[in-house]
């Protein structure tokens, strides 16, 4: 609970830190930027969501340590429930897996992103990715027609060089997850006996093939269609400009015919070709580590890997909003349900009915058709998530609360003189902890199931979130690049195999014929 308590008061810290002094931390950002961009989160320009937020995780933060030091000893039976949570290894270590993978999310621009960590220009070191808005290429000394655009990190990184004592430090993978559309990708060739076979690949290459004036840039000045590693097919080529000048026609590595109509000679535009043959990979493109791309690009030209990552971010924030909501709610309702029973019980038990009989999908498409477009996001796709996610928690606590109710920890109490909220808060629901620690993971996984199967239905969240649902969808509409499923297959069901491991392990931790202990 310390160490819990010392993080999240961190986290508020920072967020509020981050605001007075324009930095933008890792994960601490996500208050404000949500309180900037969604409707309604601010007031006349003031970011009251952000505030909220950072006030309400400092001072959960200080009320955790305070309790940690003053709540006494541990319980002997919460000790034995731990120590045997620990024995079961498969558990055990997707537990500390999963809070490391939670971790490495909380980094953000750290690990992914196309703004750099640090630059250092004519001697002076500056910090992009934790500034809140973006330095412009004229600042680093561009002066072309690019000048007034968001400065790309990436092509600075290529064009300096180690004389001019300019630096520039990227994110372990320089892409941001979305909104970051990449050139057509393209690997080295080799020739052998006059035929052409694809870097690192025994057989000859079929597909487009092309020769760049600039292979950085992705500018094409020529290309051509390959068969069995030769030419066979049409060609075409662009000028400087961009403009198609050149026309061919090949056969099993011949010219047949040529046509060209811009400036000058054809002679002098086919002598400007570069001398390197180059495999054309357009969107999706398969992984191309020398380009940085280890997993692919999507078909919407994102790498796949900053992709993923940008999904496990939105599974983990989801996460850290629903499970609160929907278990304070659940709880509470479910609790007061077999506490009192009678008129209360009965008028709860119909509107759970009615609402859980209702067709969550249409309700979903019904509800997502009338938000309006700037309001759409994740907070939109958790309200109604949470709309319908809480009253599975009611029965399992309206049954605990009526099981106990008669016990005679709960008659002393009343006996005492404890109130209504005291008897629930601080005696009925210390006793139903094992049941509460016991569903946290399988609601966890219901949540990022319910996440992807939305996404991949087309009824989730907006295409500026990177979603593992659309990947997924992306991927099955693209079965010629089987990275995409692939990849999104194995992150998905490894998460979910992690969370499933956790449960079992804490379930049987947790049970209740092992270690029964009323307070």
């Amino acid at each position: 609970m310390r160490l819990l308590g010392f993080s999240i008061l961190l986290l508020g810290a920072l967020a509020a830190t981050g605001q007075v002094m324009d930095i933008a931390f890792p994960t601490a950002r996500w208050f404000f930027d949500v309180s900037r961009e969604v409707p309604g989160l601010k007031f006349y320009g003031f970011p009251w969501f952000g505030w909220l937020s950072a006030g309400i995780f400092v001072l959960s933060g200080i009320a955790m340590i305070v309790r940690s030091y003053t709540s006494g000893p541990r319980n002997p039976i919460t000790t034995r429930r731990i120590r045997r949570f620990c024995e079961i290894k498969r558990g055990y270590y997707s537990l500390v897996l999963l809070i490391l993978l939670g971790g490495l999310a909380s980094l953000d621009q750290v690990v992914v992103g196309k703004r750099a960590l640090a630059v250092k220009y004519e001697g002076k070191w500056s910090f992009p990715a934790f500034l809140p808005s973006d330095l412009k290429n004229k600042d680093f000394g561009v002066s072309d027609k690019t000048a007034e655009a968001p400065a790309d990190y990436r092509k600075l990184k290529r064009t300096w060089d180690d004389s001019s004592g300019n630096r520039v430090i990227m994110p372990l993978i320089p892409y941001d997850p979305t909104g970051d559309t990449l050139a057509p990708r393209s690997r080295s060739m080799t020739q052998r006996d006059g035929v052409y076979f694809e870097s690192g690949s025994s057989k000859p290459y079929f597909g487009l093939v092309g020769r760049y004036d600039d292979v950085a840039e992705a500018k094409m000045h020529l290309r051509y269609t390959m068969r069995k590693g030769l030419l066979t097919g049409p060609a075409d080529g662009w000028n400087a400009q961009g403009m198609p000048v050149y026309s061919a026609e090949y056969k099993d590595g011949v010219l047949v015919s040529d046509r060209f109509s811009g400036e000058g000679t054809k002679e002098a535009f086919l002598a400007a070709q570069g001398n390197e043959l180059r495999a054309v990979k357009y969107h999706p493109a398969p992984p191309i580590p020398e380009e940085g791309n280890w997993l692919g690009t999507t078909s919407q030209g994102y790498d796949v890997l900053a992709y993923l990552y940008g999904g496990l971010q939105v599974n983990f924030k989801a996460a850290l909003i629903y499970l609160p909501i929907v278990y304070v709610i659940g709880i509470t309702i479910g609790m007061m349900m077999g506490y009192f029973g009678g008129w209360f019980d009965l008028v709860a038990q119909r509107i759970i009915e009615v609402l859980s009989n209702m067709p969550f999908l249409f309700i979903v498409i019904i509800l997502s058709s009338m938000v309006p477009e700037q309001f759409k996001g994740l907070p939109i796709i958790l309200t109604i998530l949470i709309a319908f996610g809480w009253m599975g928690m009611t029965f399992l606590m309206r049954t605990a609360a009526y099981r106990d109710k008669e016990r005679d920890y709960i008659s002393a109490a009343k006996v005492l003189g404890a109130g209504n909220s005291r008897i629930l808060f601080r005696h009925l629901l210390p006793n139903t902890v094992a049941i509460i620690v016991t569903v946290v993971p399988f609601t966890m996984s219901d949540l990022v199931f319910s996440l992807t199967s939305l996404d991949y239905l087309g009824f989730g969240l907006p295409p500026e979130y990177a979603t593992w649902g659309r990947l997924l969808n992306d991927g099955l509409s693209n079965l010629s690049a089987p990275w995409l499923v692939t990849s999104t297959f194995v992150v998905l069901v490894g998460m979910l195999i992690l969370i499933t491991f956790i449960g079992e392990a804490v379930r049987e931790a947790f049970d209740p014929k092992k270690f029964t202990f009323y307070r």
